[in-house]
């Protein structure tokens, strides 16, 4: 896996996420030695599974044969939601939403709720930091890869999305909740069914 230059990643406060859950005061000489102390990793993936999964190609085959004329319009929706599973344990969900059209004819409609637990040891004012941002970054490319191969195998062009911007969406909605009045909760909010 390769892994970001560290000013790559999302701001919290004057430090960003990854040094903030990556910086434990050590140099790096300190720790190469044999005698260096174990450390915890601070987010570890404890498990990753699809809670919910839907694929609908209702005008099929006829907007395949549209397809072949006209550039199909594809809206996605991404959100995230955390849920507090036990101490120090955490389930961060992936809902991703599509939906494509074909001139008049809808050429499919596939929802996706893409879950993992985590069990995350970061400092309390970092934990919202690291549950929106980071563990959805880890999600990320494995939610991608069940919806290529599903509008692939539905008979469409895989859906390719692009590297999603959690950093941003984290950044907006603690703005959003600034505007309205409101500091930032101190906790990610539950996920409401």
């Amino acid at each position: 896996m390769n892994k970001k230059p560290q000013n790559d990643k999302a701001k919290v406060g004057d430090k960003t996420a990854q040094a903030a859950v990556a910086d434990s005061g050590a140099s790096d000489s300190q720790k190469m030695g044999p005698e260096a102390p174990q450390t915890e990793n601070p987010i570890t993936i404890r498990a990753q599974y699809i809670k919910d999964f839907s694929f609908e190609a209702p005008s099929a085959p006829g907007v395949l044969l549209d397809m072949q004329k006209t550039q199909p319009d594809i809206s996605i929706n991404i959100d995230v939601k955390v849920e507090s599973a036990e101490e120090s344990k955490f389930e961060v969900i992936l809902q991703i939403k599509a939906k494509c059209i074909v001139g008049e004819k809808v050429g499919f409609i596939l929802e996706l709720v893409y879950g993992g637990l985590f069990d995350i040891k970061v400092p309390a004012e970092h934990m919202q930091a690291v549950l929106l941002i980071e563990c959805p970054r880890l999600l990320f490319p494995f939610a991608r890869n069940v919806l290529a191969n599903a509008t692939r195998d539905g008979g469409f062009p895989p859906l390719m999305l692009d590297p999603v911007d959690f950093a941003g969406m984290f950044r907006n909605q603690m703005e959003a909740a600034q505007k309205n009045g409101g500091e930032a909760p101190d906790k990610p909010a539950p996920k409401v069914n």
